[in-house]
């Protein structure tokens, strides 16, 4: 993926499908990866982190809901290895995994691992996230620590 050992990797997801829909609610996160930063919304009161985006706390309820930071490390949960190419332009195999992040149980992102064989992906294993830049979003994808 890399053309020089001097520049950084440029990671895809394979699949090249629609890209989300920007709202007032969704926005924050899917241009949060401009500045290399993973973002989701957390619960001023309770500091119970959330995604997908809301306008209220699931945990306690509360209104008080703005994004924040999280490190962008993660552990694979769950994890498939895609070998059709479902649309032209696909890159298969490819691999579609529920990593959950290190800020707190149950907060899970749907994404893809790249940078690695897909068959050597596995339930436990540590991963970071990495962006795509497509037109007006930063897609999070992650890669091997």
């Amino acid at each position: 993926m890399m053309s020089d050992v001097n520049e950084t990797p440029v990671y895809k997801r394979a699949l090249p499908g629609p890209l989300p829909e920007l709202d007032e609610l969704n926005r924050f996160f899917w241009v949060s990866g401009e500045d290399g930063t993973l973002r989701f919304q957390r619960c001023g009161d309770c500091n119970h982190w959330q995604h997908p985006p809301s306008v209220i706390c699931p945990k306690c309820l509360g209104e008080n809901i703005a994004p924040q930071a999280v490190s962008g490390l993660a552990t694979v949960g769950a994890v498939t290895v895609n070998h059709q190419a479902w649309t032209p332009g696909m890159t298969e195999p490819y691999v579609i995994a529920i990593v959950e992040l290190d800020e707190q149980p149950g907060l899970h992102l749907t994404t893809n691992i790249v940078g690695i064989d897909p068959d050597k992906v596995v339930i436990g294993q540590r991963v970071k996230v990495v962006f795509e830049h497509v037109d007006d979003v930063w897609l999070p994808l992650f890669v091997p620590v």
